[in-house]
């Protein structure tokens, strides 16, 4: 399975036209159909349904498409790191971050780094601990902040300053919004819209025995998605404070949980990791300065 026909099939599966990815790729038409085929032929299975105008995947296409993007992504990344080889002067840095008011203490590094360093460029890619672990491991970044929970014995990792208040967020003409802060009682009857991965460990100890009569109607890995489902009234949102507008225009409002609960972020990398020019640049710098705020 050569490179360049995973290349040609992510853009036949992007585009949904053999057509129109040829003309993307430029190459012929008849070319590009023979590779598709012949993938097909390697490995055994039907990659797209046909019609008359357009394609679409099959589900072993889904699969093959996922592990294309996973394969093109960290061969990328290993091409970008050995042409910055020798080379500080520029290059690339993958980060993976959970969302936080927390990470302008990143930013603030990444910013001290580029002033030294202009053409180093940051790719910051947004998730939840499961998608940001897992693409940690597979190489596709160097770095990752991660909330607190969880073990973190399998990885180097630097604490960042200050921390982040849970609490929810709802409409400012919901009952709860009177209240200055939120006990576990007083969400037990109320719809609550939950990270993605579930309550997080932090969240099921302060809601403790009861957290088994909650009533949970949605999940979200981005907070700003969230604030959208709690504007328009589906529930509330359990979530970090300053990661949805709740200012005085706004129509949703914070209110802290109580007692309160706060989480710690890490930036995090794995251990034994070999850096690029440009990401051992910034680790170099936020070793050295982290601790300040």
């Amino acid at each position: 399975m050569e490179l360049r026909v995973l290349r040609y099939f992510l853009a036949v599966a992007r585009e949904g036209s053999v057509t129109r990815a040829a003309q993307r790729l430029h190459v012929s038409q008849p070319t590009l159909s023979k590779q598709i085929k012949d993938l097909e032929g390697e490995l055994g299975k039907k990659l797209f349904v046909r019609s008359s105008f357009s394609v679409c995947l099959t589900e072993e296409g889904l699969l093959l498409r996922r592990r294309a993007e996973e394969i093109l992504s960290m061969v990328d990344k290993t091409e970008e790191e050995f042409k910055a080889l020798g080379e500080i002067s520029g290059g690339d840095i993958h980060i993976g971050a959970a969302e936080s008011d927390s990470i302008k203490h990143l930013a603030r590094r990444i910013k001290a780094v580029q002033t030294r360093y202009p053409r180093i460029r940051v790719h910051v890619y947004s998730g939840d601990r499961s998608d940001l672990a897992q693409r940690l491991e597979q190489g596709l970044l160097d770095f990752a902040v991660l909330v607190e929970s969880g073990d973190l014995s399998r990885y180097n990792y630097l604490p960042l300053p200050d921390g982040d208040t849970w609490g929810v967020i709802l409409r400012r003409d919901h009952p709860l919004a009177e209240r200055e802060g939120i006990t576990p009682e007083d969400l037990l009857e109320v719809p609550l819209i939950c990270p993605r991965q579930g309550l997080q460990k932090e969240l099921s100890d302060w809601f403790q025995e009861r957290v088994d009569g909650l009533t949970i109607v949605a999940t979200c890995n981005l907070a700003y998605n969230g604030g959208v489902l709690a504007r328009e009234g589906l529930g509330c949102l359990l979530s970090f404070d300053r990661l949805v507008d709740t200012g005085p225009d706004s129509p949703l409002c914070f209110r802290p949980l109580t007692p309160p609960l706060r989480s710690r972020l890490f930036l995090v990398w794995k251990k034994y990791a070999v850096f690029s020019p440009a990401a051992a640049v910034l680790l170099e710098e936020l070793k050295s300065r982290m601790g300040e705020a």
